[in-house]
Order: structure tokens, then C-alpha cells, then sequence
């Protein structure tokens, strides 16, 4: 036990230096937080809604609340009820099971509302599409506000996005 303290206190830390955020995201983010405190005063709640997806999106999703990102610092807070928030997150195909849960959330949710269909299968349904178990696209249950396209989109996407639908904006393809 002694030799493994010894050789710790020799070699030091042994972790990965902090990555540089890319100059992109901050970019983003600046822009994202005075357009937040513009139109909010502050603070842009979001309730992200899974209506069938593969986990990929929200994979995505949760990358934007680790430290590389920190979105929280640009004033966007995920809430745990849509009667808190002022925009619907939705990702995968909207499945028959999640339909009315999805129509729910959506009538609840204050006005005014926004709603992004995040991810390819929120757009269109994706490769599920046409099946028995899927009601297609968000578009096909709610009025959707903003598409942000990818399988799954990257968190810069996501970012980019919501900036996007503040600014009134299409969200360029790619990244």
C-alpha cells in the first residue's frame, strides 16, 4: 500500500487536460444567452419529451448539461413539467402509445409555446415510418416550430437550434 501512495505522490496527476471549448459553441452560447435574456429575462426553460425515440437524441441532449458544454450558463434550464416550460424538446417517431402523452404535455405547456422535433425521426419518423406502431413525424400530432435535422444531432446542432428558434431562424444542415 505504501508503494502505490509513493508512486502516486511521485508521478502526480495522471488525468486528461481540460479540453478548449470550441470557439463555435461559445460563439453559440454568447449568442444564445443575450437572446435569452432579451426575449426572457434571463432564463429559457425546456422540457424534453421522448415519444418513441432509440435513446440517441437524448443521449445528445444530456451531453449539453456536462461541463463541456454547461448549457445552464446560457440561461436554458430542462424542467421536469411541461406546465413549466416555454419549449417542447421532442425526439423519435411519435409512437402510438406516446401520442396522447405527447398531445397532453403540448396542451399544458403555457402560451405561448414553442416545439422542436429533434432528430430525423422526430422530423419525418424516420426509418419507422409507414409502421403500424408509429404516427409518423411530431408534425403529424403537434405544429412543430423548428426542426433540427441529424441521427442524432450533435449538441452544437442542438445549441444552434435553439438559437435558431429565438432568432426566428432555419437551422443550417451539417455539423
Amino acid at each position: 500500500m505504501l508503494e502505490i501512495l509513493a508512486r502516486a505522490l511521485r508521478l502526480g496527476v495522471l488525468s486528461e487536460p481540460d479540453l478548449p471549448l470550441e470557439a463555435d459553441v461559445d460563439r453559440i452560447g454568447k449568442q444564445l444567452r443575450q437572446a435569452i435574456d432579451r426575449r426572457f429575462r434571463g432564463s429559457l426553460s425546456i422540457r424534453q419529451v421522448d415519444a418513441g425515440s432509440c435513446n440517441g437524441c437524448e443521449l445528445e441532449i444530456h451531453a449539453l448539461g456536462n461541463p463541456y458544454y454547461d448549457i445552464e450558463r446560457f440561461g436554458v434550464h430542462f424542467v421536469a413539467s411541461p406546465r413549466h416550460a416555454d419549449v417542447l424538446l421532442v425526439t423519435g417517431p411519435v409512437s402510438r402509445h406516446m401520442e396522447y402523452a405527447l398531445r397532453r404535455a403540448w396542451e399544458v405547456a403555457p402560451a405561448p409555446r414553442w416545439v422542436i422535433a429533434s432528430g430525423d425521426c422526430a422530423i419525418d419518423g424516420g426509418e419507422f415510418a409507414g409502421s403500424h406502431a408509429c404516427c409518423g413525424g411530431v408534425g403529424q400530432v403537434l405544429p412543430v416550430d423548428l426542426r433540427i435535422p441529424g441521427c442524432p444531432p450533435s449538441p452544437r446542432m442542438l445549441l444552434a437550434g435553439i438559437l435558431a428558434l429565438l432568432q426566428g431562424a432555419e437551422v443550417p444542415h451539417g455539423h
